[in-house]
């Protein structure tokens, strides 16, 4: 929402008169965008006796940080260096851990018996503040098994733990239980730990991938013959007491993942080479084929992102277009409706800038590819109901690519831009805790630009932006949004100057850390955005030496005091028009955040939570995506019938029967909370006919080391004469000769970003893996 000029005159005339407040430090100056800030007398905390410089007197060639626990400030430092000597390498690793946010360090490589880490393990922190750590150590493949160090005490102290087997990846916590792991060896048998890493049980002889899922359930794939390259011929399999009973879940698997609530299986068809997505939300015991309309077997889908309501699928037009439409979900993950058409997916790389806005709910930022072959940002505030530019800031000129001078936008780099090595250090930032706030690169044109970008930052979830820095930086928002911090990105130059602001981007300060400028590698602070504390990690490079040095400042002493109610507004989410009754409803219900003012020279604390107040809304259109079928065009609510599927009963697959679907081309937006208002009508009828299904139905396995498995066979054998004869009748009558809507995909892909608690959520590693053009192995995981 948009404040009237006199309020606006008032809110700058207020934060003006708090800075006068300020004392700053030599070596700090303030700027803002339109201008210089007002330097005060009195600043409270001297920078420069709370910056803390601490060098690594070794020859590391690279450094992996760590942080251990919430809140408790331990960082882990490993520094490794390996070289090759006559066909052998020889490496050093040191351990280095930090109990106060890095302002020192204490050399602790003793305690791993200076053994060499295994750097592609990193170091494994276990869940939440479990304050459990492992490092994987390298050991000659001639020894029986492999060697782990554990820690249960925040990094303090390590246990040198020898393994049965020698570890293929990184070993996996369950997500609540830290004393539960999962290993899977060189030669794939899988191994689970009840005790964290202390004692070892085999689980199962094979296996390709493995995954936890919820509570204690354990998902994997196997292959009869022993075999992870015979793709589409793997079996996928649960097990939910660490491998007492087995339960078979699907056949011809070619790969499996998890996202919310859903379980995804890629299935291998009877036509080839063609591969059908699978849905379940029962954790694999019943599935269903997603229907996705438009679809043929050159085309890929990607998983973008998954809760318990939902699923963005972006869907690869036909041919090497390298975009594609992006199809929002049911709340059973079945049955799709068109989001945003020529949706950016590059099929080289793999590319996709589409970004969940963690700060504000429903809120999502991607690219589309114009007609005319220009990248242009696009964003939704309303769970991909409705796709728009991102609006120009105030006061900013067009760029070169513009053709109105005057009518423009905002164009965001994400990783695509990151990808085309454009000038772009890092992709858009938003926290849960930073209500409202984002902070990203970009350009304002017609379409994205190859210049250098600029830092701009929204405080309303992306309805309105400003510039806040000129030129490309690093950043990081610390004090849950109530302090930014950032670096300019230097390609030619040492960095000795680091840059914050306390009022959400608009007024920085600039403070000189160090007279020696450093090579800058990054910043690291403590993940969750609460910290005050931050480093800046770099190297010095000299003619006969280099060595790592991090620089940490601690801005506690700058925002000594606690912040009070009065500093404290109430502000309403979504708000455009305070006139109209339904200002502010977004998915069904408004909501009122307790917002720290710009003019206050506080701190929020590590123990600030997010407080805010939702009230329902009346349902209008906008509540309600395009039903099956059916798609929206640009600017318009209007859900309209796709020419293709006009006058054809809408049939698809559910729970084993064929339904009919009759609806007027609406359906309410997954978790969209809103009562009364516009209502449509939409009803599934079930006809009870039988669907094709390609799966086997599960069955338990026994131990395998206590019962015989020829009944087991027998049985198969048995099932699967009867499941031909059936399934030859029913393709005849239900595929061969009618309108039963059966798509095929072949590859699948997804991006996973950072939610909040009540939007998509995924439970896979936020880094996105490898993408091949002719596999989609990586691409449920």
């Amino acid at each position: 929402m948009k404040a009237p000029p006199l309020l606006a005159a008032w809110t700058l005339l207020v934060a003006a008169l708090a800075l006068l407040a300020l004392r700053l430090p030599s070596g700090v100056t303030a700027t803002a965008g339109g201008g210089a800030c007002q330097r005060g007398t009195n600043f409270q905390g001297d920078l420069i006796k709370h910056t803390h410089e601490y060098r690594f007197v070794d020859l590391s060639g690279t450094v992996t940080l760590a942080w251990v626990g919430d809140g408790t400030g331990v960082l882990l430092a490993l520094t490794t260096f390996r070289v090759p000597f006559l066909g052998i390498k020889f490496g050093q690793s040191r351990l280095y851990r930090s109990d106060n946010y890095g302002k020192n360090f204490s050399d602790i490589t003793k305690y791993i018996n200076n053994t060499f880490i295994r750097t592609e393990f990193g170091i494994a922190i276990g869940p939440e503040n479990s304050g459990k750590v492992i490092l994987t150590a390298d050991v000659s493949g001639k020894s029986s098994g492999g060697r782990i160090f554990r820690s249960s005490d925040l990094g303090k102290n390590f246990i040198p733990t020898n393994l049965p087997f020698h570890p293929l990846l990184q070993i996996l916590y369950h997500s609540t239980d830290s004393e539960h792991l999962l290993a899977l060896s060189i030669y794939n048998v899988l191994w689970f730990s009840s005790d964290f890493g202390e004692s070892w049980k085999k689980i199962h002889d094979f296996v390709c991938l493995v995954k936890w899922g919820p509570n204690n359930t354990i998902f994997f794939t196997t292959h009869l013959n022993g075999s992870c390259t015979a793709r589409g011929l793997l079996e996928l399999r649960r097990t939910d007491d660490f491998g007492s009973t087995i339960k078979i879940l699907a056949s011809k698997i070619y790969s499996f993942g998890l996202g919310g609530c859903f379980l995804f299986a890629s299935v291998m068809t009877n036509k080839g080479s063609l591969r059908a997505l699978h849905v379940s939300k029962d954790m694999g015991d019943t599935w269903n084929m997603a229907q996705l309309p438009h679809v043929n077997a050159e085309q890929f889908y990607s998983i973008l992102a998954a809760n318990d309501d939902m699923v963005f699928m972006h869907v690869d037009d036909p041919g090497d277009t390298g975009f594609g439409t992006i199809y929002a979900s049911d709340d059973r993950g079945i049955v799709y409706s068109k989001s945003l058409e020529r949706h950016l997916y590059t099929t080289t790389g793999g590319e996709t800038d589409f970004t969940n806005i963690t700060s504000l709910r429903g809120v999502y930022v991607s690219s589309v590819l114009a007609k005319d072959g220009s990248v242009q940002s696009v964003i939704t505030f309303d769970r991909g109901g409705e796709w728009q530019p991102l609006r120009k800031p105030e006061d900013s000129d067009c760029d070169s690519t513009a053709k109105n001078k005057d009518e423009c936008s905002l164009h965001i780099h994400a990783s695509y831009s990151i990808s085309q090595k454009l000038n772009v250090p890092m992709p858009p930032l938003s926290e849960p805790n930073a209500v409202g706030l984002i902070i990203a690169h970009g350009s304002v044109g017609d379409a994205i630009s190859v210049l250098v970008p600029d830092v701009y930052v929204s405080d309303d979830g992306g309805y309105s932006w400003f510039k806040a820095l000129k030129g490309p930086h690093y950043y990081a928002i610390l004090d849950s949004g109530g302090l930014i911090v950032a670096v300019e990105h230097t390609v030619y130059k040492g960095v000795d100057e680091i840059k914050f602001s306390i009022d959400e981007g608009q007024c920085w300060y600039s403070y000189q850390f160090t007279k020696q400028p450093i090579v800058f590698t990054g910043l690291a602070s403590e993940p969750g955005a609460k910290s005050m504390n931050v480093s800046i990690w770099g190297y010095v490079d000299l003619i006969i030496t280099q060595y790592w040095v991090s620089f940490t400042i601690d801005f506690e002493e700058l925002l000594t005091r606690d912040c009070s109610d009065d500093d404290y507004i109430q502000w309403l989410a979504h708000s455009s028009n305070v006139n109209d009754p339904n200002d502010g409803c977004m998915l069904g219900y408004k909501e009122k955040f307790r917002r720290l003012r710009k003019s206050s020279i506080c701190r929020n604390g590590h123990d600030y939570v997010v407080n805010k107040q939702p009230n329902v809304c009346l349902c209008t259109l906008g509540d309600y995506l395009c039903d099956f079928g059916y798609y929206r065009k640009e600017n318009s609510l209007e859900c309209i019938e796709q020419s293709d599927l006009r006058g054809h009963d809408l049939e698809f697959c559910l729970q084993g029967k064929k339904e009919i679907l009759k609806t007027n081309g609406y359906r309410k937006i997954p978790g969209d909370q809103c009562s009364g208002g516009v209502k449509v009508d939409r009803t599934v009828k079930d006809i009870s006919k039988k669907c094709v299904s390609n799966l086997i139905e599960p069955m338990e396995l026994l131990d395998a080391h206590s019962t015989s498995s020829l009944p087991i066979i027998v049985t198969v054998i048995a099932f699967l004469l009867i499941l031909i004869i059936v399934g030859v009748v029913v393709i005849k009558k239900y595929v061969c000769g009618g309108r039963f809507l059966v798509h095929r995909y072949s590859v699948l892909q997804r991006q996973v970003e950072a939610t909040a608690d009540d939007e998509l959520d995924t439970s896979v590693p936020v880094n996105k893996p490898e993408f091949h053009d002719d596999s989609d192995e990586d691409l449920l995981e």
